[in-house]
């Protein structure tokens, strides 16, 4: 057991609160403490009386988090209704909150004729995770074009900083330590060929290729040089394998679904099984993009 914080928030504070609630995969055990900031500065209060031995944990809408069934020791924090607004600076900026989904800053991007931004439909979770990973699809990645991040640290301390100040590779950021991201400024370009109409056929393609209605948290395993993670695990025999109620997706070789009675040790049993098979019949590695943090039962 973590030690006890000593600070009554203005925001919600719950303890043992399930994380099945708050991933997109519906699995996960209770966080010890789980807070939902009403402001920055609640947020900054409450990070500066934690202290320091109790761990942190940030988490937006757990579209790419899996939390072990035995939970997680102390303080997570969910920033879903906080850092949700977008501001257009000029014709081709906007400050968007580390909260607002990766779905709405697209469609800010269509209102405004900016682009090539329309990639950002296809990333399910919010602004701060596509941040924290250089989350992409179809091509475009997060932090093509950030131009500046706001941050916060363990100490509730607000940062302003720069892309120089962090290393960035495919689907990987290294960031200052204890740091978390509050916004970030995009420079985009005008595009007038930004639409509705492209965002749409991106969805639309998502949909026809992706189970996007059962639990999940996107593409579990990064995309090896010059190849498609699915394509592997595919050819591996994979698609469609069943652990408890962790499957494969028939659909989409790189997704792993949770059929409804998923634990969380059924699902990273599965990733670690399809990593020992693509190692044995392709001699592929798989790194996986997926977070997997929490005590097993």
């Amino acid at each position: 057991m973590s030690p006890a914080i000593d600070f009554r928030p203005q925001g919600e504070l719950r303890f043992e609160e399930p994380m099945a609630r708050h991933t997109s995969w519906r699995v996960g055990g209770p966080a010890e403490y789980f807070f939902r900031p009403a402001s920055i500065e609640d947020l900054a209060a409450m990070l500066a009386a934690t202290p320091p031995e109790v761990a942190v944990f940030w988490c937006g809408l757990g579209s790419n988090l899996l939390v072990r069934d035995g939970g997680l020791r102390g303080l997570v924090v969910n920033t879903t209704g906080l850092l949700s607004e977008v501001r257009r600076l000029d014709a081709r900026r906007l400050q968007v909150g580390a909260g607002v989904p990766c779905t709405v800053l697209a469609r800010h991007c269509v209102r405004h004729h900016l682009g090539p931004a329309e990639f950002f439909a296809g990333i399910p979770g919010t602004v701060g995770g596509a941040l924290a990973m250089n989350a992409g699809a179809y091509g475009g990645e997060t932090w093509s074009f950030v131009e500046s991040v706001t941050t916060i640290d363990r100490q509730g301390q607000v940062h302003e900083r720069a892309p120089g100040d962090f290393t960035v590779g495919y689907r990987s950021v290294i960031r200052p330590g204890g740091e978390w991201f509050l916004a970030a400024v995009f420079r985009f370009r005008q595009d007038p060929e930004t639409s509705r109409e492209r965002v749409q056929a991106l969805m639309a393609r998502r949909k026809q290729t992706q189970p996007l209605g059962l639990p999940s948290c996107g593409s579990v395993f990064r995309n090896p040089p010059d190849d498609h993670a699915a394509r592997l695990i595919e050819a591996a025999g994979l698609k469609g394998h069943l652990i408890g109620g962790a499957q494969v997706s028939p659909k989409h070789a790189n997704f792993i679904i949770n059929t409804g009675t998923a634990t969380a040790a059924d699902i990273e049993a599965l990733i670690d099984h399809v990593q020992r098979r693509v190692a044995e019949v392709h001699g592929v590695e798989l790194t996986h993009e997926v977070r997997i943090v929490g005590e097993t039962t």
